[in-house]
């Protein structure tokens, strides 16, 4: 290995030294606690180093962000592969989502957290990074559907206005878990869960 491979490859070890301290951070003490300098003191690296490859906490942030979003985006993608029909590969996109959303719950909770912020909590250049990630997840949504009206299964519908609807829903059906005491008492939340899908996805066929 020549000397630029070395160290690039050490640049490489680095970054992801501050994402791993960063991460753990969040998950163990939450994004408010989180500061700056408890993530170079928890790396082992000083100030001056963490900043040569982050110009902020937001940055951290939002690679952190980033990184949630290419682990969905990998894990739809992937099951997507022996799905089947359109229908099926809806229904599987759903499954995905609500099964990232508690089984990798801090991922989860980073997206959400940003997705909820009342004010803009990054700068134009990294939210149009995070947005492009973002558009990589809805355009399995959009592909399945056009595969649908393709294939005669599905009607012709706008299909990104679809896949952001969809989202949404799944994103709201998420949070409605939280009021299983509550508003949702005395329903079942899993049979909630399958009518919302299958409203959506009836919607979509043809008559």
């Amino acid at each position: 290995m020549g000397l630029k491979e070395r160290r690039a490859r050490e640049k490489e070890e680095r970054k992801k030294q501050i994402l791993d301290a960063a991460r753990s951070l969040l998950f163990a003490e939450g994004l408010q606690a989180t500061s700056i300098n408890k993530i170079a003191k928890l790396a082992e690296l000083g100030m001056g180093t963490l900043y040569f490859y982050f110009k902020s906490k937001e940055e951290i942030f939002a690679a952190l962000q980033q990184e949630g979003i290419a682990l969905l985006y990998g894990e739809i993608k992937g099951v997507l592969k022996g799905a089947g029909s359109s229908e099926l590969r809806l229904r599987a996109i759903a499954r995905v989502y609500l099964d990232f959303s508690r089984d990798k719950k801090d991922y989860f909770d980073i997206i959400n957290y940003f997705l909820a912020s009342p004010k803009v909590v990054f700068a134009p250049s990294l939210k149009e990074q995070i947005d492009e990630q973002g558009n990589k997840v809805i355009s399995l949504i959009i592909e399945t559907v056009n595969k649908g009206i393709f294939d005669g299964m599905f009607k012709e519908v706008d299909s990104r206005r679809f896949a952001l609807l969809f989202w949404a829903a799944l994103h709201g059906l998420v949070q409605f878990e939280k009021l299983k005491t509550t508003i949702l008492a005395g329903e079942d939340y899993q049979e909630l869960l399958v009518y919302s899908v299958d409203y959506l996805i009836d919607g979509l066929k043809r008559e």
